[in-house]
């Protein structure tokens, strides 16, 4: 008779202490001339972070803030086209000279690879860029960096926290659960890296109708103040969803500086007197 193959069985890990197979990641670096520096992050894409970080920052810069901005969505890097600006850098003493628009500085991979070109790059790569447009691009002396990081919680993030020390995190979702349940995660992610985390932004929190200015739930209700109520952090604001605001982003126009008097542009002017407040107390590094 024979005997009957045992079956695959799980690996067990014991107690010796497992060989390290990358090198201890780096210290973070202290980069004072760049100010504040602020990660808009969000746990998924299309809740309009882009859009939440250009007009943050150029809300930061009306106010008399020396503001950057940099486009760490090397996946998807649509600051270009929402600022209105979309030529190669030029370099100057082995430093990449920053475009500027609407009085902000700003860096982005969108200057540097052509309009259909995927970046199909792993984390090492990611981590190089980030570094990159820390250290190599003559931003001069700010008050503010304000960050567009991808969707989610991978490579970008972390390197951007291993590579600088970070002031704060915004959050943005939308009322809908399933994007505050993938926010949350996004919460947890900064935290567990010792990054404060400033606050939730609700963007299109409700449409606005362009004739009669009638909100409509699009998209439910309430998800970002139970969500910043679950986590113990501020609702810095809600954003309605204008179609004007989407029509100035395709133009290069960000609504504070388009239409500052609609309900959107308000909003976000409002969170950025909010984010000066925060990112300058104490507990922000």
């Amino acid at each position: 008779m024979t005997e009957k193959a045992p079956g695959r069985a799980l690996p067990v890990m014991d107690d010796r202490p497992a060989q390290p197979r990358m090198p201890p990641p780096q210290q973070p670096v202290a980069f004072p001339e760049l100010g504040r520096i602020i990660a808009v992050s969000s746990g998924k894409g299309g809740v309009g972070k882009s859009t939440i970080a250009t007009n943050l920052a150029v809300a930061l810069a009306k106010g008399g803030a020396r503001v950057g901005l940099m486009d760490a969505d090397v996946y998807g890097p649509n600051v270009p086209r929402m600022m209105g600006v979309n030529t190669p850098p030029a370099v100057l003493h082995e430093k990449i000279v920053p475009l500027e628009a609407h009085g902000v500085k700003i860096i982005s991979l969108g200057f540097l690879i052509e309009r259909d070109q995927p970046a199909i790059w792993r984390g090492p790569i990611v981590m190089k860029i980030v570094n990159q447009f820390l250290r190599d691009v003559a931003w001069g002396t700010l008050d503010f960096l304000v960050v567009d990081m991808p969707p989610g919680t991978g490579d970008a993030q972390l390197s951007l926290v291993q590579a600088t020390n970070v002031s704060g995190a915004i959050i943005v979702t939308t009322p809908q659960e399933v994007s505050v349940g993938d926010a949350l995660r996004g919460v947890k992610m900064f935290e567990r890296v010792n990054t404060p985390v400033l606050g939730i932004v609700e963007n299109m929190s409700w449409f606005e109708c362009p004739h009669c200015g009638k909100p409509t739930a699009l998209f439910g209700s309430g998800g970002g103040e139970r969500l910043a109520n679950e986590v113990g952090l501020p609702l810095l604001g809600q954003v309605p969803l204008v179609p004007r605001v989407m029509e100035g982003a395709d133009r290069g126009e960000p609504a504070v500086v388009s239409d500052p008097q609609s309900s959107a542009a308000r909003a976000i002017i409002a969170i950025a007197e909010k984010i000066r407040t925060l990112a300058a107390a104490p507990a922000a590094r």
